[in-house]
């Protein structure tokens, strides 16, 4: 069996229209109806209802269009893994980046990746640190942008580098005229932090243990920005990447950024892929142009 009668059969099914489906195929009309007769023929069964007004697909039809887009989605990545054998860096790359991190790093990290490797496809995928992990050690995913820790033996990873987090208060909070906070200036607060499933939230809990803080109970953000506006609302305080901070991020009236003393608290960031992949000298590579990030989009200075 051939893939481009499977092809055709997907666009039928999508478009259904000859004409369109076969401009979308780069073929004539002729062409994908005697091809998708001739599927037919070889599967003895009907595929298409066809009417002088309107082209539907029949049960059986939709069962195998369903499955073809499968094979022609395996097939795909069976030609990306034999050319990423020879150059990986013309092949398909899926990368998963968790949330609190993908919007703030990509726009300053893609870029120079597409100028790096101009026939590098980049599908990214944004889902928490453990669906990553899972995505990557079923073969979903090829490489992770995580924080660590990642303990996992069937991993590599390569450290990128450490993110410090900022105090993020109300302007009118007593700590917002400090030059620098102290961890211990948050003893005995209340900080607003994510809900379960985001590792930001372990890393806050972390600070919280550090600094005899507490969470503040009754609320829990889905995301940062979410916890950005609550503080902004004078809900409360908490902490921010401060990746999550710098521009293209607008500022936000009524909140005022305060770094830390060092040692201050921070994530380590990392790349990560299975160490049965092929492609460790390449993901080695790619981390190195990560790590390239300018130095000012990491720092803490009181002029945030």
């Amino acid at each position: 069996m051939n893939i481009r009668p499977l092809e055709y059969l997907v666009a039928i099914a999508d478009l259904r229209n000859f004409s369109r489906a076969a401009e979308a195929c780069h073929v004539s009309q002729p062409t994908l109806s005697i091809q998708l007769r001739k599927l037919e023929e070889e599967l003895g069964v009907q595929l298409i209802e066809r009417s002088p007004r309107q082209i539907m697909l029949t049960e059986v039809g939709r069962d195998i269009a369903d499955r073809a887009r499968v094979v022609i989605q395996d097939i795909a990545q069976l030609k990306s893994i034999a050319r990423r054998a020879t150059d990986p860096t013309t092949g398909i790359i899926r990368l998963g980046i968790f949330p609190t991190l993908a919007p703030y790093l990509l726009p300053h990290i893609v870029p120079e990746i597409r100028q790096t490797y101009p026939q590098l496809q980049l599908q990214l995928f944004e889902e928490k640190t453990d669906d990553v992990l899972k995505q990557i050690k079923r073969g979903n995913l090829d490489a992770g942008i995580l924080a660590l820790p990642i303990t996992d033996e069937q991993l590599n990873y390569e450290v990128l580098f450490d993110e410090p987090f900022v105090a993020a208060l109300p302007s009118n909070h007593p700590l917002a005229d400090s030059r620098y906070l102290s961890i211990m200036d948050l003893q005995g607060t209340e900080l607003l932090l994510l809900e379960e499933g985001h590792c930001l939230r372990e890393h806050a809990l972390e600070v919280c243990t550090l600094a005899g803080a507490l969470e503040k109970l009754e609320f829990q953000a889905t995301s940062l920005e979410t916890l950005r506006m609550m503080v902004a609302a004078e809900v409360g305080i908490t902490l921010l990447p401060v990746l999550a901070v710098k521009p293209p991020i607008a500022a936000t009236p009524n909140l005022s950024l305060r770094p830390f003393q060092p040692p201050e608290p921070k994530r380590t960031l990392v790349l990560c892929w299975r160490k049965s992949s092929a492609m460790e000298d390449f993901f080695q590579e790619f981390a190195a142009l990560i790590r390239q990030l300018p130095e000012q989009m990491l720092s803490t200075t009181p002029e945030l």
